[in-house]
């Protein structure tokens, strides 16, 4: 998993790089063949703003939220994040169950 944090008029601390990895790794018990992560913190005017952009196997996530701190947009796109990994899960579980046995009836013989 490659991680790439980027600010946007707005300095990264290791203090945020911190916080971003420790929110991220709650998100990424989900689904573990992540590739990428792209992640674009921005400050405008009042609006404190977090991007995501996570690339797995067939499809691409994008997320974003803003707020009135950046530790609570960080937040807010953690759990947003976290809703669209757990509902890509279940799409790939679904599909990938669609021919299986369970599924189908087995006729018993007499």
């Amino acid at each position: 998993m490659n991680l790439n944090l980027t600010g946007h008029h707005v300095e990264i601390t290791p203090a945020l790089r911190d916080y971003v990895t420790s929110k991220l790794t709650r998100v990424m018990r989900h689904v573990d063949n992540v590739i990428d992560i792209n992640v674009i913190l921005s400050v405008e005017k009042l609006k404190q703003k977090a991007e995501a952009n996570v690339h797995v196997p067939g499809k691409d996530i994008f997320v974003e939220a803003d707020g009135s701190d950046m530790y609570v947009s960080i937040d807010n796109l953690m759990d947003k994040l976290d809703r669209q990994m757990l509902k890509h899960k279940k799409k790939n579980e679904s599909q990938r169950n669609i021919g299986a046995l369970k599924n189908q009836d087995i006729e018993q013989p007499e």
